[in-house]
């Protein structure tokens, strides 16, 4: 598969969970759309592009078993996070429950709101090793209180890589009259994600990651019931109920408010389809299941290096994979040198004191590219 995309070929590209990277297909389709609207501007945004854009919204629907209606493009998760966050109305003693496993550029959205409203951000601790799904879910819900207005999780975790059982606990939120708020920044493409069956009342997803959509796509989705309490981080003519512009009276309250803000290129957006094509056309569910037992081999080839004991069993994640890394290790240095000796891109994670690397496995990666991890992480860390 390395043949499809455009990543320079001399580097192990070992952090395809950071951005992403586009099949050249794909990419095609994107700077095909992109010479459209260059050609005509007015008419491709000014007369065409609400239909084209609920079109792709379609497919990105049944991709993820959601209505049109009920999805908006956003350009990343964490604006999609950040759409909620500045929309709920919290007031003092709400508490917002989570867990200390969370994205701290989305964190540092919902402690703002906080601070802005006197609600209260309530970690659960999460230890790792990582305990068994069901405890997970018990520990998460030991937290919940009288005041618990939202539960915010991540789908699957940025820093240490574990999938969270988040339907079972979106189940109980429900029961409970608890608002459950998803982060799937790193879950479409990488799991199959059935949003009616995982029955969150918010969720937004990033496509430019692991589905491999150019950068800047994204989605939020949420129950029709929550439509109007979610407000665009850009009031634009959606709030007039008609735009000048766009002919998008048939579409719903999250999309007249969220979809047009401005101008700006949608391209991404109107390239997701493409995206979908691609993996479907590729037997992606294959890939994802090589991806992972090379993903698993990673793991155990650095924790025999190391001598450290696996912290996320291989049940708990998909094509990222976290290994810890001896206490003294000068993450800036190992970062530096694996990159610029061993042309090695990883990121490096200081998680509550403990030193990983996460080792992002996608369809173009190979047996080689871990060897050339586990070869400079070897040499730099003197093992």
């Amino acid at each position: 598969m390395r043949d499809y995309f455009l990543l320079d070929p001399s580097v192990a590209f070992l952090n395809h969970g950071s951005f992403g990277a586009t099949p050249r297909p794909v990419f095609a389709a994107y700077q095909f759309i992109q010479a459209e609207m260059e050609r005509q501007p007015v008419e491709f945004l000014g007369r065409l592009s609400d239909k084209r854009l609920r079109a792709s919204r379609e497919v990105l629907g049944a991709f993820l078993n959601a209505g049109a209606d009920n999805l908006v493009y956003v350009m990343n998760a964490t604006w999609g996070v950040n759409v909620v966050a500045h929309s709920l109305e919290l007031v003092p003693g709400d508490e917002i429950l989570t867990t200390d496993h969370e994205y701290g550029a989305c964190v540092n959205a919902w402690k703002l709101a906080c601070s802005r409203t006197g609600a209260q951000w309530v970690e659960a601790q999460i230890p790792l090793p990582l305990p068994d799904p069901a405890a997970i879910v018990d520990l998460i819900w030991s937290k919940v209180t009288p005041r618990t207005k939202v539960l915010y999780l991540s789908h699957i975790t940025s820093p240490t890589a574990v999938t969270f059982p988040v339907e079972e606990l979106c189940k109980r939120a429900r029961a409970a009259g608890i608002l459950s708020v998803i982060d799937g920044a790193h879950a479409p493409g990488q799991l199959p994600v059935d949003l009616t069956a995982l029955g969150a009342d918010i969720y937004t997803g990033n496509l430019h990651k692991w589905l491999c959509a150019p950068k800047g796509a994204a989605f939020l989705y949420a129950r029709p019931e929550h439509h109007g309490k979610l407000h665009a981080l850009v009031t634009s003519w959606g709030y007039s109920g008609f735009s000048t512009l766009l002919d998008m009276q048939n579409d719903s309250l999250l999309a007249l408010r969220h979809q047009w803000q401005g101008t700006r290129d949608i391209a991404a957006f109107l390239a997701v389809p493409a995206a979908i094509d691609f993996q479907r056309e590729h037997d992606w569910p294959a890939h994802r299941q090589r991806c992972h037992l090379l993903a698993a081999d990673a793991q155990r080839r650095v924790s025999d290096l190391t001598g450290i004991p696996i912290a996320v069993p291989e049940h708990n994640f998909t094509q990222m994979a976290l290994c810890e890394l001896p206490p003294s290790t000068d993450l800036a240095v190992l970062k530096t040198r694996l990159y610029d000796e061993f042309r090695v891109e990883i990121p490096v994670i200081d998680w509550l004191g403990r030193k990983f690397v996460r080792v992002s496995i996608q369809a173009y990666n190979t047996v080689e590219d871990v060897d050339r991890l586990v070869q400079g992480l070897k040499a730099i860390l003197g093992l």
